[in-house]
């Protein structure tokens, strides 16, 4: 009993979301050094932000639960199988917050929860409550809290907010929409019975198709500019022009499907992208040759005249 209530917990977290979210957040730290962060940065600041994303993720499961309750994909979730209590789950979701801050303020520093606790705002609060029925845009627009865990990383090592850390949010931030896309396609139906708007319920599939091709060429020049503004070198480069090709076969063959399944397939194809893209990065960087070392040359005195 009680390892089946833990599970229902668990589930609340939405662990492969999170694991997600993190992976990319400590890509984030090791880029921001040239040597391995510090390692109670390293450690708190992955607590710190899996702890608020684990938070962010259940106040979801309670504002959403209505609407969970009608779509196939969550009718299963603990809420709507009445396997936990509205209670439960506020109480759980507020833990898990206060934690979340308590480690980054004293482990790690005031910027970084400050960060982390605008992005749980943004997506438990403004996404979830506000854009997700207000308008068809909403993950173009939300997808900005979901952007943001590099950034954290980055703060968590360095404190400060470098504008490389930006350009891993921009990566992210173009790479959300037809990744989401990809999946209300799929979905359309049960975002339909739940009065979600999203693009294909309210503009329709092939629409939504077309909006999946242009941002997928637009995170292919995106994915780029790591290389082009110096930040990384020729491994990564190759990488993100594999992986991008690849999503682009993706994208533009969804424009025509074989089937009913393959946005499904673009959807997973997505996942598998960013992680390997953030693994490049930093492999990238770890190849990266180290600075040179500073000498300094004697030169002969210069003899009194």
């Amino acid at each position: 009993m009680a390892a089946g209530i833990a599970h229902q917990y668990w589930e609340l977290t939405k662990p492969r979301v999170v694991a997600l979210i993190v992976f990319t957040a400590i890509i984030g730290m090791f880029l921001a050094t040239p040597a391995w962060p510090p390692a109670g940065a390293l450690v708190a600041g992955s607590l710190g932000i899996w702890l608020a994303s684990a938070s962010a993720a259940a106040l979801n499961h309670l504002l959403d639960r209505e609407r969970d309750a009608v779509m196939a994909r969550t009718a299963h979730r603990p809420l709507p199988t009445g396997q936990l209590t509205t209670a439960q789950v506020l109480r759980f979701a507020l833990a898990l917050g206060a934690a979340s801050m308590a480690v980054l303020v004293a482990f790690v520093n005031v910027l970084t929860a400050v960060l982390t606790f605008a992005s749980l705002i943004g997506y438990a609060v403004v996404y979830t409550v506000w854009l997700k029925r207000a308008t068809p845009q909403n993950i173009v627009i939300g997808g900005a809290a979901g952007a943001a865990p590099p950034v954290l990383g980055w703060a968590a090592v360095t404190g400060e907010v470098h504008p490389y850390a930006l350009l891993l949010f921009l990566i992210i931030f173009v790479w959300t929409p037809p990744h989401f896309w990809a999946l209300a396609i799929y979905r359309r139906d049960d975002y339909a019975r739940a009065a979600v708007p999203m693009l294909p319920v309210v503009y329709g599939v092939q629409y939504t198709r077309e909006h999946v091709l242009y941002y997928t060429i637009l995170l292919f020049v995106v994915s780029v500019l790591p290389y082009l503004t110096g930040m990384s070198g020729l491994p990564y480069l190759g990488g993100a022009l594999v992986l991008g090709a690849g999503f682009l076969w993706y994208a533009i063959r969804l424009m025509k499907p074989p089937g009913e399944r393959f946005a499904m397939d673009v959807f997973n194809y997505s996942i598998v992208y960013l992680m390997a893209l953030f693994a490049f990065l930093l492999v990238d960087h770890w190849l990266a040759p180290p600075p040179p070392v500073a000498t300094i040359e004697f030169l002969p005195a210069t003899p009194p005249r």
